[in-house]
């Protein structure tokens, strides 16, 4: 296995309010469609991201003190969460998931709708319980 293909673990902010939970974790050098986001039905949130094409075109690497990608990251989440409704925001290479708490889990697999360069989006319901 390459040096760039191993799997990083990244780090996360997670804040509560009253209605939403909001994990945010610096993923940089990848694009919108390189993200998947999964809530699981087991009350846990699968972060994962997948680098292509990094220095395909570098021919001799003089100093590596960073890396890019592949990420990936599970954890278990203090509420459950409505993931159907979720908002996934990627920009200046920070990913910024937000979750609507509910009474019992929605499972979502959930991609990003890509928005700029290197900036992307899946809009659920801006991260709110639906109205009735």
């Amino acid at each position: 296995m390459q040096e760039q293909e191993k799997m990083q673990s990244m780090p996360i902010k997670m804040y509560r309010t009253t209605d939403r939970l909001m994990v945010a974790t610096p993923m940089p050098g990848l694009e919108p469609e390189d993200i998947v986001v999964e809530v699981r039905q087991d009350g846990r949130l699968m972060i994962h991201g997948d680098l292509r094409g990094m220095l395909k075109d570098v021919k001799e690497l003089l100093v590596d003190e960073w890396s890019v990608g592949h990420y990936h990251r599970e954890l278990e989440l203090p509420n459950a969460v409505d993931g159907e409704h979720a908002n996934v925001n990627y920009g200046n290479g920070v990913l910024v998931v937000t979750l609507p708490i509910s009474n019992h889990v929605t499972p979502a697999l959930l991609t990003l709708a890509k928005t700029g360069v290197a900036r992307g989006e899946r809009v659920g319901n801006v991260g709110h319980a639906p109205r009735s």
